[in-house]
Formats: C-alpha cells, structure tokens, sequence
C-alpha cells in the first residue's frame, strides 16, 4: 500500500494542504506534562493546550468522510476534557475504552495509584461507516469452568495488550538508539493499533496519525492493506518512520497477531491477508 510522511507542525499542514478525506485517525498528542520536546512547548497553560487540541480535531473532522472514526488517547485525569473537546468539535460519541496497563500502578498522593489510560472513540455523523466486531481468544479466567468455543468480543476494557513504556516489558519491540536507549519513550505498542485499525477501517481505506511519533501506525497500516498518512514536527521521527517502513522489523510483524482475532467474522477479508501465525505471548 501507499503512505505519506510529512515533517511540519500539524496546525500549519492542515492549513497548507489540499482537501483530501480520511477514514480513520489516531490522535495520541503530547499530554503537556512538562515533558522536554525540541521542537514543541509541553508545559502550555491549560486553555492554549486544549484550545490547540480542539482545533486539530476540527480539522480532523473537517477532512474525516462521513462515518469515519477517532481514536483520541489521553491521560486518565483529562477524560472529561477529552469528552469536551469531542463534543465541541462536532464529533458523536461511542465509547471510552480504557486501556488498562500490565505493569504496576503508578502512586499518587492523595488519590488511587493510576494503572490505565483513556482511549476516546468517537465518529463523525450519526453512524460508523465501518465497525467491525472483533473477537478475541485471550487465556480463560479461573473462575471459568469450560473452554469458549469462539472467543469472546472485544469490549471498552483492553486489558489485554501490554504498554512498551515499563523498562523491561518494551522489549525487543521498542525501538533503540545505538547506546541501547530506548529512541521514543512513548512508543505505542503493535497490538494496539492493530486492535484500533481492524476495528474502524477496510481494506484500501486512509488512516491518518497527526502526531506519528515513532511511526507505529503507518508500520501497522502498511500490513493491513491501508493508506496511511502521518505527520510528526520532529525531524529524527519522521526520518525513524521511513527506516521503519523500509527496513521491516520482525517486532513490528502483525501477522503473528492475526490468530488471537480468528474468532472474528472474516478475519481475512478484514486484516487484508490470511495468517497461520502462533498468537503471540504479548497478546496474551
């Protein structure tokens, strides 16, 4: 399939390029944590921040065909503001899937210790142009007494795919420099995209990454027979994507993957190939 990376500020890329139509996004911006980025301000004042998310969704929307999906990542704190930004942004609601993370809870004075992140998803119109219904064969509970016959469906808890950002769960996945340090350390995991693209998306449909990051989304499009367009402000990432998608990884190999979805109603016809991989253990 084809795909498109471009080095530029995502607000000034939507300004500048011609109409063209999407069908599914994956918006996974900065989270303004005061985190040091070269090349954008992670410590806005709270307004500027999500009056500057709100206008890229906008413009998401703008360019999404009717039914077309996002899938807005956030941190658990900023749920309701990830609502809100939806909301005034013209987008219909659908579900708030929480993304449990496998490592340890993270403590927090004064409150629960955090173990999870919100992923918004939501479509443009009153109706998915595409939704397919994903079932899983994930290991079965103690407390079940008989083997499943066919999986079971994909609900709006995904506690079964494991975060790269834990020191030794990123695996050989995680892509590293040289010296062995990790080159994103918000790298978003295979399994999650795949999950997110056989969701929403057909064969020869336009996925858009808007903050593309490490790239992890167009690797996954690639294999599954999608456009893929993505954008990225930093130059070493976007320069990370293209050797990404050249120079391809058996981490980043989604086939391996597929048996975990065979309960799935024409999984084939949905992921864009047939595969006999063993399910992995990190989909497990």
């Amino acid at each position: 399939m084809s795909h498109e990376i471009f080095n530029a500020d995502v607000t000034d890329w939507f300004a500048s390029r011609p109409s063209r139509e999407f069908h599914l996004s994956f918006v996974d911006p900065p989270f303004n944590q005061g985190k040091e980025y070269k090349y954008l301000d992670d410590n806005m004042p709270h307004g500027k921040y999500w009056e500057w998310i709100e206008n890229v969704l906008s413009e998401i929307r703008k360019h999404t065909a009717d039914g077309g999906a996002v899938y807005f990542m956030q941190r658990e704190k900023n749920a309701e503001f990830v609502l809100s930004a939806l909301r005034k942004t013209g987008w219909t609601f659908q579900n708030l899937v929480i993304w449990r993370k496998r490592t340890s809870a993270v403590p927090v004075a004064g409150r629960f210790g955090k173990q999870y992140q919100v992923i918004a998803y939501a479509i443009k119109g009153s109706r998915p142009r595409v939704f397919n219904r994903l079932r899983i064969d994930p290991p079965l509970p103690p407390e079940y007494k008989y083997k499943r016959d066919t999986g079971v469906f994909v609900t709006d808890v995904w506690d079964d795919i494991r975060e790269l950002t834990s020191g030794y769960f990123a695996g050989n996945e995680a892509v590293r420099k040289k010296n062995g340090q990790r080159f994103h350390k918000q790298q978003s995991p295979i399994t999650l995209l795949l999950r997110i693209i056989l969701s929403s998306s057909r064969v020869g449909d336009t996925v858009l990454d808007p903050f593309a990051g490490s790239g992890t989304t167009l690797v996954v499009a690639e294999q599954l027979r999608r456009i893929s367009v993505g954008i990225d402000i930093d130059p070493e990432n976007v320069r990370l994507i293209e050797k990404r998608l050249i120079e391809a990884r058996t981490a980043d190999d989604v086939s391996r993957h597929l048996k975990y979805y065979r309960y799935t109603e024409d999984i084939a016809g949905v992921a864009g190939f047939v595969s006999t991989a063993e399910p992995s253990a990190e989909s497990l």
